[in-house]
């Protein structure tokens, strides 16, 4: 009989390191090794890892100033592009040669032309949001460059 009880001692010995093994390991690995589905947070955190690497987002433009433009700004803005380079055919503005023939025309003939376009250039230079009175500014600080 004595041996049974020792056997009976070692058993439950084994049995209470076991339960106690379980106690301490059972905490550490349960924090660890959640599954996705069981955690909230970690579908966030995958959301996170697979983010794209850049965004796009399309926005508004400022609104332009208000208020009239002067004819040196609208110049250098929108008709120097082709008179600075004489792009299309456009005279350039320190060519006083090229300019001769159209300022004898007067001021009238050139307002005409910038308003309405002539050969390639486009109605008001194809800034069509400006107003007559700022392609006439223009037109008249173009005449201070040229003659």
């Amino acid at each position: 009989m004595a041996e049974q009880h020792s056997s009976k001692g070692i058993m439950w010995k084994t049995i209470g390191v076991a339960v106690v093994l379980i106690a301490i390991i059972y905490p550490l690995t349960n924090k660890s090794f959640k599954s996705a589905a069981d955690s909230g947070a970690g579908n966030d955190e995958a959301e996170m890892r697979i983010q794209p690497v850049a965004q796009f987002e399309l926005a508004k433009a400022a609104p332009a100033a208000s208020g009239p433009k002067d004819g040196a700004s609208i110049y250098n803005t929108v008709c120097g592009a082709c008179h600075n380079t004489g792009a299309a055919g456009a005279p350039k503005v320190d060519d006083k040669g090229a300019w001769a023939p159209r300022v004898a025309q007067g001021k009238e003939a050139l307002y005409k032309s910038a308003l309405n376009g002539k050969n390639a250039m486009p109605a008001k230079g194809g800034a069509g949001d400006l107003s007559d009175a700022e392609i006439k500014a223009t037109v008249d600080y173009i005449l201070t460059k040229v003659k």
